[in-house]
């Protein structure tokens, strides 16, 4: 299948540190892609490069077959990548309805007024809809999980980028969410998904690609990956 979202020969350095080594990724519309790595491994900078909050040193980004490379974050949201971070950062001071409406207005570049049935709909999705009236800054760790989750969704992404969604919720709560984004796989999004919550990515990836040091370790199948003995040395600590 042809890719949707690519990084072609992508480096980044801060200063002597490399975090992105001539990395070639892609994803296939449809398709979920999960990426593992140990702390520090360069993930989050893959992401940062997918949603352009940073700039490629050199290589290209390309998105529906179209050279993003050089576009801003609101520009490449607005053409089909949406994202949530690691730490939810809602708009506190107003409401989880508010939220949505907002990601929806800026994200999708919508009139207000045309967000508010979309809205309530991802809130159903997402187990919200309770809590619509709800301030932001109210919420638990899990459902500011979902209003994150909800966010990235309220900007009618193609390709959605979710970044260690699971991390800090207990094994019920990884479930639920896990459950949530079987869902809305079920629905055709194209998604790539940071984890370290190991379980929860295998529960929905279609395929892993591993880095360390801002280099491919690995790619491939789910199980042909987790049992590639140089990632079980890398990433889960074992000498095979």
């Amino acid at each position: 299948m042809a890719a949707i979202l690519a990084l072609e020969n992508i480096s980044k350095s801060f200063g002597a540190l490399k975090v992105a080594d001539g990395i070639t990724l892609s994803v296939a519309e449809g398709e979920t892609l999960g990426i593992l790595g140990p702390n520090g491994a360069g993930k989050t900078t893959l992401f940062n490069l997918f949603s352009g909050d940073l700039r490629a040193d050199s290589g290209r980004v390309v998105f529906d077959a179209k050279d993003v490379t050089l576009h801003p974050p609101h520009r490449r949201c607005r053409l089909g990548i949406g994202r949530s971070y690691q730490i939810p950062q809602p708009f506190g001071a107003m409401t989880v309805f508010e939220n949505l409406v907002a990601a929806a207005s800026f994200g999708a570049e919508r009139a207000e007024k045309d967000t508010y049935g979309h809205a309530v709909e991802i809130l159903r999705e997402t187990g919200l809809l309770s809590k619509a009236n709800r301030l932001a800054a109210s919420l638990t760790l899990l459902d500011r999980k979902r209003l994150e989750l909800a966010r990235a969704l309220a900007t009618q992404p193609k390709v959605l980028l979710l970044d260690e969604i699971a991390g800090g919720l207990t094994e019920h709560e990884a479930r639920e969410l896990v459950e949530e984004i079987r869902r809305i796989k079920s629905q055709g999004v194209t998604m790539i998904w940071i984890e370290h919550v190991v379980h929860a990515l295998l529960a929905v990836a279609d395929r892993l690609f591993v880095i360390n040091f801002g280099q491919k370790l690995a790619e491939g199948v789910p199980s042909t990956v987790m049992n590639d003995p140089e990632v079980k040395r890398v990433y889960m600590g074992l000498e095979v």
